[in-house]
């Protein structure tokens, strides 16, 4: 008899594909494409579940060349049971579906970029390096998100340079103000830290 295998279906929210609509494209800085990426992180806390608990507290964005939006992601990890489901990834993996490829710099023609609310942790710093963007930025840092209880993971310590080296330009603190501002809300409303130590599913 075979081993029956479940269907993988991930659900986005509706919100979250017309939560974009709210700005105008091109986006034309960085701060206002940072903007949707922390504002799609915190419309996540707010829409709490059936059980009042808050999604998780990030929000990331794959932009264009010219500032228009290709596709948003938020944390789905709690939602979905799947500790792989951090905002980055699910931004990089529609983004990759939309655009029908596994390489973001169509063989080194094309210069998007990937803005997230908060630094990557571990895992999406290796999703990261594979997927072809050109230009990862950061809002809030590791020290942020490890200061309201989650943990990024056995990065590399110099991880910025390990990333550089594979030829991905790396901004980091772009609006860390507001971005870190999430992360403590988050708190505020009850969200469980979901990584504290490594022992439950891993954040992002």
């Amino acid at each position: 008899m075979p081993f029956i295998l479940p269907k993988l279906h991930i659900k986005i929210p509706g919100w979250v594909g017309s939560f974009p609509v709210r700005y105008p494209e091109p986006i034309d800085t960085p701060e206002k494409r940072m903007e949707v990426a922390i504002g799609l992180s915190l419309e996540n806390v707010k829409r709490k579940n059936a059980f009042g608990q808050p999604g998780g507290p990030f929000g990331a964005v794959v932009f264009d060349e010219n500032g228009r939006l290709i596709a948003p992601g938020v944390n789905r990890v709690m939602a979905e049971n799947s500790s792989v489901l951090h905002a980055e990834i699910v931004a990089l993996m529609l983004a990759q579906k939309k655009l029908g490829t596994f390489d973001l710099s169509f063989g080194g023609t094309r210069s998007l970029a990937l803005y997230t609310s908060t630094e990557p942790c571990a895992m999406c710093v290796g999703a990261v390096c594979w997927s072809g963007i050109e230009h990862l930025v950061c809002g809030a840092d590791s020290r942020d998100a490890e200061a309201v209880g989650f943990d990024e993971g056995p990065r590399h310590p110099d991880w910025i340079r390990e990333v550089e080296a594979r030829g991905i330009r790396v901004t980091t603190g772009l609006c860390r103000k507001e971005a870190a501002a999430v992360l403590r809300t988050y708190v505020a409303e009850g969200g469980i830290i979901y990584n504290a130590g490594g022992h439950s599913p891993n954040r992002g």
